[in-house]
Order: structure tokens, then C-alpha cells, then sequence
């Protein structure tokens, strides 16, 4: 056979050749322990092949060889999220509406009503229970039993509620006031009197009674009266002795004084008392 030297023109395509496929290799990632390649399905073109290619087949064997240039990315919406967002921004917002007033409740008119009329029931109560039914001046709002309200201070005037007793009190001590005119006398009105529990009396001291004397101008004498009856007091150290003043007295007609019952005299057994 003849050895026959290869051409100029053999020597630059193996050339070629060569550099192609050491640039392949170099661009191509190692693979992995855990994975093996993939078989190629590509037959690589036979070298002879190559070798025997025409000077004019240089060119496309490169650009079969060389890798493809990956594909052109679509073009990116022109309209991005911050866009959007200005936009939504530059548009003018509506104005905001005026909130409304509730509506007036169906039953606000009906409470109200109702209202009226308990004030008014209740008005009518309180004249109710402060008008007089007797000839004394009691009111229903005297005569109901209060004890737990009642506030104790001089000038007080109670009355038990199944007594006919009336105290005042005076200087810590309740005193038994011993007469209508006496009451009367001392200035005390049946609104002034405060109906208490039976009982209630008993808690507390009791002091000397308090008595009106009577005494009419054309008689010297002077008379206590106590119980509906007249007791003369004897002289004026029994009239001190019992502790009573000259505001005490009060002044009536002498027909008055001998139109009341004589009772026994102050201090006892100096009877029959003299008449006014």
C-alpha cells in the first residue's frame, strides 16, 4: 500500500475537528456519581465521513456541530404591578358618602308616653298621701308607721301606733306631752306627728311630762292641766319644785278654767282646789 501523506487541506479539518469537540467537552457538566448519562441517541457522524467531506462542507459541519443558541424570551408586558398601582392611584376616588341617622325606634314614641304617665301617677301619689283626713291635719304620709327612717333630734314628735300618747323629744329624753292644749300650746300641729312602732319608746329614756298651766286674769291661781282635768298648784316653790317656768302658763277665761273637771292638787291632799 501507499503511504500516502494527507493533504494541507485534511490536516486543517482533523484540525478543526479537534478543537470542536475539545470546546464541546468543556462546556458539557461532568454527570454525577448517583447519575449515569444518558445513552446518546444521536449517532456521532463517522470520522471517515468527515475526512472525506469536501472542502465546502466545513461550514455546515461547524454550525451542525456548534451548540444552538437558545431561543429569544418573549418580550415582557409593557404594564408592570407598579404601574398598575400608579394608575389605580391617579385615579380620583369617589367621595366618601355622608353617614346616614338611624332611624327613630317604633317604640321610642310609646316610652316616652309611658314615662309621662308614671310621673304623673307619681305626683298624684305624693299630694295624695299629704293631704288631711281628719279634722287634726293627719296625712296618710304622718300616719304610716316609719321608725327606721326617723332621725332622732330635739323637737321630734312621735306617737306610737296603737298609743295616743304623744312625746317630744327634748335634751335626750322623750317627754310626754300631757294634753291637747298643751300640744297645742307649745305649738306642735298633728303634721308634725310621726307614727312609730309599737315598742319603739321603750329604748330610749323617758322625761318629765310636758304640761300647759292655765291661769286666767282675775284669779291668782294657777292650774296644770293633765288628762282633761285641772290640778291646782299650791304655791310657787311647788310651782318651781316641779320644774315649770312662766312661759309655761298660758292665759284662758276664767269661765273656760271652771268648765274643766278639778283634778287632785299639786302636791297632793290639799284639796277641794280653790275655784278661779
Amino acid at each position: 500500500m501507499n503511504n500516502k501523506q494527507p493533504s494541507r487541506m485534511d490536516q486543517l479539518l482533523n484540525l478543526l475537528v479537534e478543537e470542536i469537540e475539545e470546546r464541546m467537552h468543556a462546556r458539557t457538566p461532568a454527570p454525577s456519581a448517583a447519575e449515569e448519562p444518558a445513552p446518546s441517541t444521536t449517532e456521532q457522524p463517522a470520522l471517515s465521513t468527515v475526512e472525506e467531506t469536501s472542502p465546502s462542507a466545513g461550514p455546515p459541519v461547524a454550525e451542525a456541530l456548534s451548540p444552538s443558541p437558545p431561543p429569544a424570551h418573549p418580550e415582557e408586558p409593557a404594564q408592570t404591578l407598579a404601574g398598575l398601582r400608579a394608575e389605580a392611584e391617579d385615579e380620583e376616588s369617589p367621595p366618601e358618602p355622608e353617614p346616614a341617622l338611624p332611624p327613630a325606634l317604633p317604640g321610642a314614641s310609646h316610652a316616652a308616653r309611658l314615662m309621662g304617665r308614671l310621673a304623673l301617677g307619681l305626683l298624684i301619689a305624693i299630694v295624695l298621701i299629704n293631704i288631711p283626713f281628719n279634722r287634726h291635719g293627719t296625712t296618710l304620709a304622718t300616719a304610716m308607721p316609719d321608725s327606721a327612717a326617723v332621725v332622732i333630734r330635739d323637737g321630734l314628735v312621735v306617737k306610737e301606733a296603737d298609743d295616743e300618747e304623744i312625746y317630744v323629744f327634748q335634751d335626750g329624753r322623750f317627754r310626754w306631752i300631757s294634753s291637747l292644749d298643751a300640744f297645742e300650746h307649745f305649738g306642735y300641729t298633728w303634721g308634725n306627728v310621726r307614727i312609730v312602732a309599737d315598742g319603739f319608746l321603750e329604748e330610749f329614756e323617758i322625761g318629765t311630762p310636758l304640761h300647759v298651766l292655765l291661769k286666767c286674769q282675775q284669779s291668782p291661781h294657777i292650774y296644770r292641766l293633765e288628762g282633761g282635768e285641772k290640778r291646782w298648784i299650791r304655791d310657787i316653790v311647788t310651782f318651781e319644785a316641779e320644774g315649770h317656768v312662766w312661759d309655761d302658763v298660758r292665759f284662758v277665761s276664767c269661765g273656760h278654767l271652771r268648765s274643766i273637771p278639778d283634778g287632785e292638787t299639786i302636791p297632793p291632799g290639799f284639796g277641794p282646789p280653790p275655784q278661779p
